[in-house]
């Protein structure tokens, strides 16, 4: 199963990429719903508003940190255009990647996940599916939002 979802953000990849490599529990965030992330103890904390300076060396073989949950290993990160994280080894990829198209970019959020019996595709991946819509569309939104924001 792929699903790919993007939002057009009026700036820069520069102005994006630093959201990306902070994110994180305990780091900049999820942008997310943060009352259903903290509730699930994805997040112990609200998501970051502005860039944390001490959390932008992320690099391929770091770990994005959830709260519950498997720790998001980091695969690839080519800086200001794609870093592709695996939360289960050989299962579910997630890359975003930045498309510049003159004055704004294009963040492409893409997800693949591995199900092996036809049971659990067409029966549990609708329902897993309308749920990761709803807070991924809200994180690539509290994306755009943030990166758009003028820096103070």
């Amino acid at each position: 199963m792929t699903t790919t979802r993007a939002v057009s953000i009026k700036t820069l990849p520069g102005s994006i990429w630093p959201w990306l490599v902070q994110m994180g529990d305990r780091r900049g965030g999820l942008y997310s719903y943060d009352i259903l992330d903290r509730a699930f103890g994805i997040l112990s904390g609200p998501s970051a508003g502005r860039i944390l300076p001490e959390f932008q060396g992320l690099a391929a073989g770091d770990v994005i940190p959830l709260g519950k949950g498997p720790d998001w290993p980091v695969r690839i990160l080519d800086a200001e255009r794609a870093m592709v994280l695996e939360p289960v080894s050989g299962r579910v990829s997630w890359c975003f990647a930045l498309y510049p198209e003159g004055d704004h970019t294009r963040l492409v959020s893409r997800v693949r996940i591995r199900i092996y019996t036809k049971v659990v595709l067409w029966i549990l991946a609708p329902l897993v599916d309308a749920c990761w819509f709803v807070m991924e569309r809200r994180m690539l939104k509290g994306i755009r939002q943030r990166a758009e924001k003028p820096r103070k």
